[in-house]
């Protein structure tokens, strides 16, 4: 027993020593990259399904190359084609659809979250030649199915270039800023249904389905951009905010042959989140919403003569979620997904609309739908079979029979099907393991080869401190809700720690995954080894655990989320080893709304909070989002007002630290200023920052590794 004893101090003693000897990580190898993962950028799968092309770039030289790969050997087979003086480095290619053409996007510069402008290359892959687009920065550039031409968008309008003759067409020329826009979408489309390029071309290139948005009636809001020069200047857009007008969508038929545009008549559509050709070149299906978003249609368009029916039409009494798992099969049947059973799960319907099977069921979600092997009748799928905080990637029959798991390892799975479903490459993490890419046999699972492991990264994390997350659930409020744990690397049981929370908890959302790190995990990871334990918790109304459990919070943001996380600090503050006055939590976003409200409606639990470009009003955000969860402030205003942390800033008790970007065109810099100006009258202290002409990620040069040393130096001085 005595020699068990010293054997047991010598260990701990040993294990100590150790920790010690290793480094702790600072914020500056945080931002300049010295974590980065390894990954395998924009891989596509050839058609003829024995080979993949990757985007390259040397990082020493700067330059760009698009190389092809065999799945079998995994030997590079060519180069497609590299950056030269004639195409200056590109960020991203695409094919036609019979891969004899490639659009290189080069000099691109963002516009929103997704949008962006840049100056587009033709690349002949026979020819080798290559062509200009066009001389001005344009968007969204798409090759027609035969690679002949290209449809774009410039200053809010349609164009058609022809390659050989290396001539331009203008289909529309109403589109003006701020007014009418064709064939991209308006901000609120591109931020909450999550797409930019608002047109198509069918099968057979002769025609182009397209969006048009009249803008007028929507207010505009502006930033000021205070740059380098000597007078600021004003930056204006088109914003809905909730309950306010949206732009007017319409649905346009361009015919290629006579040059003609006529416009579909969708009856009561009010919003169209999603057009996609189906495989007969006359049909194109259209997604519709009503306002609400609780009413779903999928509508047919025939496109000889423009006529409508429903196909389909799903409700709900909450929303409808919008996806890009719509796949239309050979015969035009098509596979769906949907929440209708209380799990997100697949569904195959016929070319009329009638189901035909529900291709998946159980208390599970499907997370991504990879594709339908026509041969095989084989669906591949991505779900939480093995747990709400894994992923794994399985087949089934399209029977919903003969399911197989195909991924074998604990983590998080993610697979790039071959075109002919032989392969698929596996990335594969876990909180434990950086990303891993493997050759799997799509038929059986079997890993064939590994391709890239993070191995230089992983070996150089060892000389480093670092916790285990450590996952559980933890019961509040009737629910066992995912939960992680970060302790300090000395961590010591008899000892008190301060315990700093993290969430996010917006709709459908988690944290609590097992994954590899985030820049954000490299930083609780630093904070861990300074003596601080660090806890999320996903709350009611996040994702992965069933339509009702993410859709309890239906028209009341903030108020389950914030009873959770207070009720989980105060079941933490119980443990022994928690000091149940040194309390924290932060988040980014809708991140930073709940801190800011677990700060004030928790004020008894949490003594500091830190809240990055939070919400402080729902009424201050914009349509889509809001009224998907809230209706409109019109219908919804104790929704809306009882969880809106500016209304009640007499309860700050603890130490409060907001930061916003003043060019924050997604959550407005309105929403802090406001926060500020109700805790002055209620004579509240409180420390802010604002980072000039910095968007909602606030980052650009020094801007984030200054923003995180703010926020460590007041954890430190406040915990």
């Amino acid at each position: 027993m005595y020699k068990k004893t010293l054997f047991c101090l010598f260990l701990i003693g040993f294990l100590s020593l150790t920790s010690a000897q290793k480094k702790e990580i600072t914020l500056e190898e945080i931002w300049s990259g010295t974590f980065r993962t390894e990954r395998l950028d924009v891989l596509r799968s050839m058609k003829n399904g024995k080979q993949y092309t990757i985007l390259n770039f040397n990082r020493g030289d700067g330059t760009s190359s698009l190389d092809k790969y065999d799945y079998g050997t995994q030997q590079k087979v060519e180069t497609v084609v590299s950056s030269s003086a004639e195409i200056p480095n590109f960020t991203s290619y695409e094919f036609s659809v019979d891969e004899s053409k490639i659009i290189l996007a080069t000099d691109v510069e963002p516009i929103f979250r997704r949008s962006q402008l840049g100056v587009y290359y033709v690349y002949d892959v026979s020819s080798k030649g290559i062509t200009k687009i066009s001389d001005n920065k344009i968007q969204e550039p798409a090759l027609s199915p035969d690679g002949s031409k290209v449809a774009f968008v410039w200053d809010n309008n349609l164009y058609i270039f022809e390659i050989s003759s290396k001539t331009t067409k203008q289909i529309t020329k109403d589109g003006s800023y701020g007014t009418i826009i064709n064939g991209v979408t308006d901000w609120v489309y591109e931020e909450e249904f999550g797409f930019v390029k608002a047109f198509a071309w069918n099968s057979d290139g002769t025609k182009i389905a397209f969006m048009r948005f009249d803008e007028t009636q929507v207010p505009h809001f502006s930033m000021d951009v205070y740059g380098e020069d000597l007078y600021p200047f004003q930056y204006e857009f088109k914003y809905p905010k909730a309950g306010e007008e949206n732009a007017k969508v319409e649905l346009k038929m361009y015919d290629i042959a006579s040059g003609t545009t006529k416009e579909v008549n969708l009856g009561d559509a009010y919003y169209i989140p999603r057009i996609k050709w189906m495989n007969n070149p006359d049909l194109l299906s259209v997604q519709t919403l009503n306002r609400h978003q609780n009413q779903l249609k999928l509508l047919a368009v025939n496109a000889i003569d423009n006529s409508v029916i429903t196909l389909m039409e799903e409700k709900d009494e909450a929303y409808v979620d919008i996806t890009d798992n719509l796949t239309f099969l050979a015969d035009d049947s098509f596979i769906w997904t949907s929440e209708a059973d209380g799990h997100n799960h697949i569904y195959w319907y016929g070319n009329d609309g009638k189901l035909k099977n529900q291709v998946t069921q159980g208390e599970w979600e499907v997370t991504a739908y990879y594709g339908y092997d026509t041969k095989k009748k084989m669906v591949y799928y991505q779900s939480t079979e093995n747990g709400s905080i894994n992923r794994d990637v399985y087949s089934v029959r399209i029977n919903g029979k003969s399911k197989k798991r195909l991924t074998q390892k604990t983590g998080t799975n993610a697979a790039d099907f071959s075109a002919d479903y032989t392969y698929f490459i596996n990335t594969f993490s876990s909180a434990t393991t950086p990303y891993q890419f493997t050759l799997n046999e799509a038929s059986t699972g079997k890993e064939l080869k590994l391709i890239k492991d993070n191995s230089v990264l992983d070996s150089k994390l060892e000389t480093y401190q670092l916790s285990p997350k450590e996952f559980s659930t933890i019961s509040i409020n009737g629910n066992d809700l995912n939960m992680y744990m970060v302790k300090p690397t000395d961590f010591d049981e008899s000892k008190e720690y301060p315990l700093f929370m993290f969430q996010y908890s917006g709709p459908g959302s988690q944290q609590v995954a097992n994954r590899w790190f985030s820049a954000n995990d490299y930083w609780h990871q630093m904070l861990a080894s300074q003596g601080y334990l660090v806890v999320c918790v996903d709350g009611r109304g996040t994702g992965l655990k069933g339509r009702d459990f993410k859709k309890v919070t239906q028209k009341e943001l903030g108020k389950y989320e914030v009873e959770d996380q207070i009720a989980a600090a105060k079941k933490l503050s119980e443990l022994p080893y928690v000091d149940e006055n040194r309390t924290g939590i932060w988040g980014w976003s809708y991140g930073g709304f709940m801190s800011t409200n677990c700060l004030l409606k928790g004020n008894d639990v949490f003594e500091m909070g830190i809240a990055v470009a939070p919400v402080t009003s729902w009424r201050f955000y914009d349509t889509i989002y809001t009224e998907r969860y809230m209706q409109t402030p019109q219908e919804n205003p104790s929704g809306y007002d009882e969880n809106s942390p500016f209304n009640y800033p007499e309860l700050l008790k603890g130490k409060y630290l907001v930061v916003h970007g003043s060019g924050d065109d997604n959550v407005h810099v309105q929403n802090t200023m406001r926060m500020i100006e109700a805790l002055v009258q209620a004579n509240k202290d409180f420390d802010w920052a604002i980072y000039p002409d910095r968007n909602h990620g606030i980052y650009g040069g020094n801007t984030r590794l200054h923003l995180f040393t703010k926020m460590t130096n007041f954890i430190k001085e406040n915990l």
